[in-house]
């Protein structure tokens, strides 16, 4: 693949696309198109970015964006809904949204996809976002374009607004940081640049075929947690609380806040025994896997991106 070539990006402005952009230009590519329908984030990337372009649509509804695939070598298909107590969200979001760009992608000859799908795919847990990211993959595999399909597990970095990246930040904020149960539910973190990395190498190489893109050091959620604390320097006072109680607390948060960063489902989802398989992910495309303190450290003590945090 050329360095000249056109990628389109759509979900762009988020976690994953505000990463991937500036791992594609220290590449050496250019051209490269973000299609998303967070306006206040896609301010941000332009910020930031102000020589590529951004467009700001929403991919359910919107009309007129179709024409940024024309003349696309590769598509990173990377918008989803995560959370949100809406289930209509998650079909909107991550089937129709993605039913209008796979059909714009075929009417436009897209040569190659990659294909954002999750872990989750593979979980025990059964929710909105579980099922609403498997008929997603169904979906993009229907159009029959060549395509690389990567199941990241639960993601940090850079621009992090939800999960890893609210927490850290809900922690600087607190003098006192609960967390539910024991806390010891194993979590296989992966950073979100060692994951752009793998994303760069897939469209050099045009690998095709199905990854799952698991963190490779396996930790409980407390020790986690203590991890954060360290990176970045809060104060706050780590404290179990019985799991009963935590889900109270956000039930009631959920009355105040109709978007909430964390949800009762994602607390089912944090204690489901999930034990995601670990495969040479770093051999396979080349890459080097950050050690996850040191992933930490780079994410919150960042001059600049580390105090930038998106819109939900």
């Amino acid at each position: 693949m050329s360095k000249s070539d056109k990628i389109v990006i759509t979900g762009g402005a988020g976690l994953v696309g505000q990463n991937l952009v500036a791992r594609l230009k220290d590449r050496g590519f250019r051209r490269i198109t973000v299609i998303d329908k967070a306006a206040t984030n896609a301010g941000i990337l332009r910020e930031h970015h102000p020589d590529i372009e951004v467009i700001a649509a929403d991919l359910a509804t919107d009309n007129g964006w179709q024409g940024a695939l024309a003349g696309a070598a590769a598509l990173v298909h990377a918008h989803a809904q995560i959370g949100g107590l809406d289930p209509a969200e998650f079909v909107r979001n991550n089937q129709t949204a993605s039913e209008r760009v796979m059909a714009a992608a075929v009417a436009n000859a897209v040569p190659y996809v990659v294909n954002i799908s999750s872990s989750v795919v593979n979980s025990a847990a059964r929710d909105d976002y579980t099922e609403t990211k498997k008929v997603q993959e169904a979906i993009v595999a229907a159009t029959g374009i060549p395509q690389v399909i990567l199941r990241p597990t639960l993601m940090f970095g850079w621009f992090d607004r939800k999960h890893v990246g609210w927490l850290a930040r809900f922690m600087e904020r607190v003098p006192v940081f609960p967390v539910p149960g024991t806390g010891r539910f194993l979590r296989q973190p992966l950073y979100a640049a060692d994951f752009c990395n793998v994303i760069v190498a897939a469209i050099e190489q045009r690998i095709t075929g199905a990854y799952n893109i698991t963190g490779q050091e396996r930790i409980d959620y407390i020790d986690l947690v203590r991890a954060m604390k360290r990176a970045t320097g809060a104060k706050a006072v780590i404290v179990r609380i019985p799991y009963g109680l935590f889900a109270l607390l956000l039930r009631t948060y959920a009355l105040v806040d109709s978007n909430p960063p964390f949800t009762e489902k994602q607390l089912a989802a944090l204690v489901t025994p999930d034990v995601f398989e670990v495969i040479d992910w770093p051999g396979i495309f080349g890459v080097k896997a950050t050690p996850l303190q040191t992933a930490l450290d780079e994410t919150f003590r960042h001059p600049v991106y580390s105090k930038i945090a998106l819109q939900f």
